[in-house]
C-alpha cells in the first residue's frame, strides 16, 4: 500500500516513504546559506532567505535539514579552502619565504568573507559547541595548520629549536586577523601579515627580520 504525503510543522509536505532525496542542489544551497550568514547574521537568517537566493523551494530545505541551526553547522562545515593545498606548501629554505609566500591576494579575500561569516556566527558559538567547533574547524585551523606544518619544516632542517611553543605560535596569525577584521574593523592586506612574520612570529622563534636600512 502507497503511504500518502504528510504535512509538516511547517506546512510543506514530506515525501512519501521511499522516494529517493535529490542532493544535487545541496552545493548551491549550503553556499546560498552562508551568503545569508554573512549578510544578516544567525538571528537575523531564515530558512526562506537561504530558499530565494539558491531558488529552492523551501520544502527541498526542510526535507534536508530539520532546522536553521543543522543548516548553519553542514554550511560552515562544508566551507571550501580552496587556496590551501598541504601537499604543496612553499618550500624556500626559510621559514620567512615560506610564510611570505603563502600571502596571496585571493586567500586574504577569503579570508575576510570567512571573518564576515563568523561574526554572524557570533551569537550562536557560545551556545552551540557543536556549530563552534565547525566553525573553528572551517575558519580558524586551516591556517593554523599551514603555519603549524611550516614552523615544524623549520624544525626538522635546525632552523628553529624544537623547544618553540609551535602550536600557540600557529594560532598568531588567525587570532590577530580576526580581532583586527572584527573588533578593530580595518583591512587585513599584506602589509599587516607580513608585519605580523616579521614583528612576532620569527622573533618569537629566535628568528627576528633584519630589515635593510636606508642610504642617504
Amino acid at each position: 500500500m502507497t503511504q500518502l504525503d504528510h504535512t509538516d510543522a511547517t506546512g510543506e509536505q514530506t515525501p512519501k516513504l521511499g522516494r529517493k532525496r535529490d542532493h544535487t542542489r545541496d552545493a548551491d544551497i549550503l553556499d546560498a546559506a552562508l551568503e545569508v550568514l554573512a549578510e544578516t547574521g544567525y538571528d537575523g537568517m531564515t530558512i526562506d532567505m537561504v530558499a530565494s537566493r539558491a531558488k529552492a523551494g523551501k520544502g527541498t530545505l526542510y526535507r534536508r535539514w530539520a532546522s536553521k541551526g543543522e543548516l548553519v553547522i553542514d554550511a560552515v562545515a562544508c566551507m571550501k579552502n580552496s587556496d590551501i593545498d598541504l601537499s604543496r606548501l612553499p618550500d624556500t629554505g626559510t621559514l620567512r619565504g615560506d610564510l611570505i609566500a603563502t600571502i596571496k591576494s585571493r586567500s586574504i579575500e577569503d579570508g575576510e568573507k570567512k571573518l564576515q561569516i563568523m561574526a554572524g556566527l557570533a551569537s550562536m558559538l557560545s551556545r552551540d559547541p557543536e556549530l563552534a567547533e565547525a566553525a573553528n574547524a572551517a575558519i580558524v585551523e586551516p591556517r593554523a595548520t599551514v603555519h603549524r606544518m611550516l614552523m615544524l619544516r623549520a624544525v626538522d632542517r635546525g632552523e628553529i629549536s624544537a623547544d618553540s611553543d609551535i602550536e600557540t605560535l600557529s594560532h598568531i596569525t588567525p587570532s590577530m586577523v580576526a580581532y583586527r577584521s572584527l573588533i578593530q574593523r580595518k583591512t587585513v592586506d599584506r602589509a599587516f601579515l607580513v608585519s605580523l612574520i616579521d614583528g612576532v612570529l620569527l622573533p618569537a622563534v629566535g628568528l627576528a627580520h633584519q630589515v635593510p636600512s636606508r642610504v642617504g
